[in-house]
């Protein structure tokens, strides 16, 4: 793999456009067997106790189970030693084009064999409380990823509009107002309409996008199992964004902390990596 001027092996020039130009971008090899390693006893782990913050995300009726879990980092020693230890903070860093790349949460997702309940289309950012382009998201399976399973894109849809979030069950409007950002097209009703992007991921591979790319996954088979752990990075220009509603996740109490359109300089979002142009 080409090198960037910046010389991470793990990153090509290739890559980089990519995700500029597309919003997502795969990335092979991304984490070593070790790290896969100890993510995956990590996610193990969370499963085993999930914290207060976890959500069943699949009905009652799924014949599998979809577990998702948030903002674990601070109580899974394996999963930071992931985060702060691999090269999942400077690689987001040179994607973002930023000079540096903070934490802002991670994500545990888990989709029991048979679970067939999708995640549907949506874009993350309109979930948060951040403002700002420098973003990106890993989305790493420690299992097999079939085609068919994996999360899908639509190519170039981070360079906006914002589209209305909804509940993913009941499609509700819990976040802005009704009306006050567009729907989100039916893209499964017309897909060749779409560049959709996708890829069948080893364990090490890892996905990374911007949160407002449109992405969605569909359930998983009978024999399969799909374990994903999910980094997301911050960039310069983010900036606090307190709403009037819970975000998804939820930083209770961050607003009498953090000024609305400060940078998100606080305890909760660790520095990640610096470029030294910025040290």
């Amino acid at each position: 793999m080409p090198a960037t001027d910046l010389a991470n092996p793990r990153l090509s020039r290739v890559d980089a456009a990519a995700f500029q130009a597309d919003g997502a971008v795969v990335l092979r090899g991304l984490l070593a067997p070790a790290e896969v390693e100890l993510l995956r006893a990590g996610i193990d782990a969370n499963l085993a106790q999930p914290s207060p913050r976890a959500k069943v995300a699949s009905a009652r009726d799924d014949p599998g189970f979809f577990l998702e879990d948030f903002c674990c980092w601070q109580e899974n020693e394996r999963y930071r030693r992931v985060i702060f230890d691999s090269a999942i903070g400077e690689v987001g860093g040179l994607l973002m084009q930023s000079r540096t790349a903070r934490l802002y949460h991670d994500h545990m997702l888990t989709k029991e064999p048979g679970t067939r309940q999708r995640t549907p289309w949506h874009q993350d950012q309109p979930y948060y409380n951040i403002e700002g382009r420098q973003n990106c998201s890993f989305w790493i399976p420690v299992d097999p990823v079939s085609r068919e399973s994996t999360l899908e894109f639509v190519a170039g849809s981070h360079l906006g509009p914002w589209l209305m979030p909804r509940s993913f069950l009941a499609a509700e409007a819990k976040w802005f107002p009704e009306g006050s950002l567009a729907d989100l097209p039916d893209i499964e009703a017309d897909r060749g309409r779409y560049r959709i992007l996708g890829w069948a991921l080893e364990p090490g591979d890892a996905v990374c996008f911007h949160m407002l790319t449109l992405h969605a996954t569909a359930g998983v088979g009978p024999g399969q199992r799909r374990r994903v752990f999910s980094v997301r990075l911050l960039g310069d220009d983010i900036r606090h964004a307190p709403r009037h509603w819970k975000t998804s996740p939820d930083f209770p109490g961050l607003e009498s902390e953090l000024a609305a359109g400060a940078p998100m300089e606080h305890a909760l979002f660790p520095l990640l990596w610096r470029s030294r142009a910025a040290a």
